[in-house]
């Protein structure tokens, strides 16, 4: 095969693999900061990559699992941006540390003050939410994006098990392990608390008398000696008065 052949093979095998690689990292996706224990709370950024060169996205639009829904979900501020927290009322209440909770939120939605997320760059977008399921191993969301040429691109379709990812997949949060102590068990982390707190108190206790202990035994060996040293001080004179009276 002649060298210019070749190359041209080379480039469009190239160009494949770099077109259907695309897809895997240029979708809405949301990870945790740090873990996102089950029972617990965390702080979650949903990324928005921007996928054309002639719009900016203007709009997103992120859909909670109704099968596990979240009683807390608070938004940080981003300049740029307005944001709108929708809730619903559920037609079963949660127990959430022993209070009883008959809405969740159902879907965030935030939109562009300004250009938005232009050409070549990306968003995070934040929430602080929970108390995270303790019965799945992750959440599924839907986020449906609007770019300023009006033009909506939908990431709602599922990852099916053993099959290839979808062209447009839904972000997927991924639940670790229930963190022990964590807010799931609000009254057991008050009891552990108090009894650290407990703890820490007689441990300083025992260090003050400790320190007061070895003070006191500090100042009574100082008086001793210098008791002896008075004694000391005491005979010898004695000593020498009776050798000028001897004398």
């Amino acid at each position: 095969m002649k060298p210019s052949r070749i190359a041209a093979a080379a480039a469009l095998a190239a160009s494949a693999v770099l077109t259907l690689s695309v897809p895997a990292f240029a979708h809405v996706s949301v990870q945790p900061e740090g873990t996102a224990a089950k029972g617990d709370y965390a702080v979650v950024n949903f990324k928005v990559p921007n996928e054309r060169d002639n719009a900016s996205t203007t709009k997103l639009e992120v859909t909670f699992p109704a099968d596990h829904p979240l009683a807390s979900v608070m938004p940080q501020k981003l300049d740029g941006w307005d944001v709108k927290v929708t809730k619903s009322k559920l037609d079963k209440p949660l127990t959430v540390h022993g209070q009883k909770i008959d809405e969740a939120v159902t879907k965030v939605t935030w939109t562009a003050t300004g250009k938005g997320v232009e050409p070549g760059f990306f968003q995070k977008f934040p929430l602080s939410i929970g108390a995270l399921p303790e019965d799945t191993d992750e959440l599924v969301f839907k986020a449906v994006q609007t770019y300023s040429n009006k033009e909506v691109v939908r990431w709602i379709e599922p990852q099916q098990e053993g099959q290839e990812e979808p062209e447009n997949p839904a972000p997927v949060l991924a639940l670790s392990a229930a963190s022990e102590g964590g807010h799931h068990g609000s009254a057991d982390a008050e009891d552990a608390s108090d009894a650290s707190h407990s703890s820490d108190a007689k441990a300083e206790s025992e260090k003050t008398t400790e320190a007061s202990s070895d003070s006191s035994d500090t100042t009574a060996r100082v008086l001793g000696i210098v008791g002896i040293v008075v004694g000391v001080a005491g005979v010898g004179y004695g000593v020498l008065a009776g050798r000028r009276r001897a004398a």
